[in-house]
């Protein structure tokens, strides 16, 4: 066979480390004949190697149809919100790609298809419990209506905390439900812990240690919660009036810059404050009601409505002065 039938068929092979693009270029060597391929450019008669280790930077575009008028990327996205980064994939039931309905053995086929992959979508047991958590993060940030960047990186949180071992001999949903509430407190986002209880399906105990052995092992870099960002959730199940929320507000931003709140629990210092403008505004809310909306006890409203109320005086006294 001569030499020219020979490189015939190396150019038609089906091979991508074989010879599959031909460039008019010289060599800069002997001038001779420059071959270039999936790896590496090369002259056939000395065989200088030019380039190598070419990489296409270009998106990998392909089309689903039969021309080339409908390019798209393939694949989605990775997601940290999947065990698998989002890899898997889904076996349908009863109709295929382009809608037609199967037939019934094709069905039967799929169906024990999608049963082997469902016994081996999971290689250990970690990797079992990592999707459940990850599911769990998942459902409370859709019910606490949370965005998807906040979602990410609270499943982002609960790997690390596998990571760590941290969920040894602690329930998976309570270290979900404190990886979002963790994330939340580090985003300065304020989350009752009462309201992710109903959600997470947990007791308060379970969701406040496992917080704690979040915020202890990881090192959250988690802020004190300012009473002023619990005022418009407060204001709104009161339902009071826009001036009685502003002037809350300001009076939970002159707490906060001060040492009223030292040592306090925001919440109630956030009750105290908001029951103090109803009060300058004529609006009938009672302690009770007011302490039961924040989740705090009257006796502790009262006593931040104390300090409240000197610091006002204070301030109006300096000011007539």
């Amino acid at each position: 066979m001569s030499t020219m039938a020979t490189r015939d068929i190396y150019e038609t092979s089906f091979d991508e480390d074989v010879q599959c693009e031909s460039s008019s270029n010289t060599c800069p060597e002997c001038n001779g004949h420059v071959a270039t391929n999936a790896v590496e450019t090369v002259c056939e008669d000395c065989g200088l190697v030019i380039a190598d280790q070419q990489i296409d930077h270009g998106p990998e575009w392909r089309s689903f149809e039969d021309d080339n008028s409908n390019r798209e990327r393939t694949g989605a996205p990775l997601t940290a919100a999947r065990h698998d980064r989002g890899l898997s994939t889904t076996i349908g039931r009863r109709t295929d790609g382009k809608g037609r309905t199967l037939s019934g053995s094709k069905r039967c086929q799929l169906a024990r298809l999608r049963r082997e992959q469902t016994r081996g979508r999971f290689q250990s047991k970690a990797e079992r419990n990592l999707a459940h958590g990850l599911g769990e993060v998942r459902r409370v940030a859709s019910a606490l209506g949370l965005a998807s960047s906040i979602r990410d990186q609270a499943c982002q949180l609960f790997r690390s905390a596998q990571r760590e071992d941290l969920l040894l001999g602690r329930s998976i949903e309570a270290m979900a439900a404190a990886s979002v509430y963790g994330v939340c407190r580090c985003h300065g986002r304020p989350l009752a812990r009462d309201d992710l209880v109903d959600i997470a399906r947990v007791d308060h105990s379970s969701i406040t240690n496992a917080y704690k052995t979040l915020n202890r092992e990881l090192g959250l870099p988690t802020q004190p919660v300012a009473p002023q960002s619990l005022i418009p959730k407060l204001a709104s199940e009161l339902n009071v009036n826009s001036r009685v929320r502003r002037r809350a507000r300001t009076l939970a931003e002159r707490a906060h810059e001060t040492s009223i709140t030292n040592g306090s629990q925001p919440s109630g210092v956030a009750a105290a404050c908001l029951y103090l403008a109803s009060r300058e505004h004529g609006e009938s809310l009672t302690q009770a009601q007011v302490a039961a909306a924040a989740g705090t006890t009257p006796a502790t409203l009262r006593a931040r409505r104390t300090e409240l109320t000197k610091l006002v005086d204070g301030e109006v006294q300096v000011a007539s002065a």
